[in-house]
């Protein structure tokens, strides 16, 4: 299982939690995921966050794969300019 990490304000809608195991194969399964368990986090997911895994950043691509011993972070959505 991949280690997750939400980061910023992202916990408000997790009761707290800020770190887990969750079992997913691409971006897309992880937000449905974490969709489930936290109801409240869901919308957010849909407003254009950015996954960092294994220290790779990536935007709008729900389709990249997570590998069962990756560590990601989901954060805020990282505008460029």
């Amino acid at each position: 299982m991949a280690h997750v990490t939400l980061i910023g304000n992202l916990r408000q809608y997790t009761g707290g939690v800020t770190e887990l195991e969750v079992e997913a194969n691409t971006i897309r399964q992880l937000f449905a995921r974490l969709g489930e368990q936290f109801p409240e986090l869901a919308p957010h997911l849909e407003d254009g966050l950015a996954v960092a895994i294994d220290g790779q950043i990536y935007q709008e691509t729900l389709i990249q794969p997570i590998e069962p011993d990756s560590s990601v972070q989901v954060l805020p959505q990282i505008a460029g300019g």
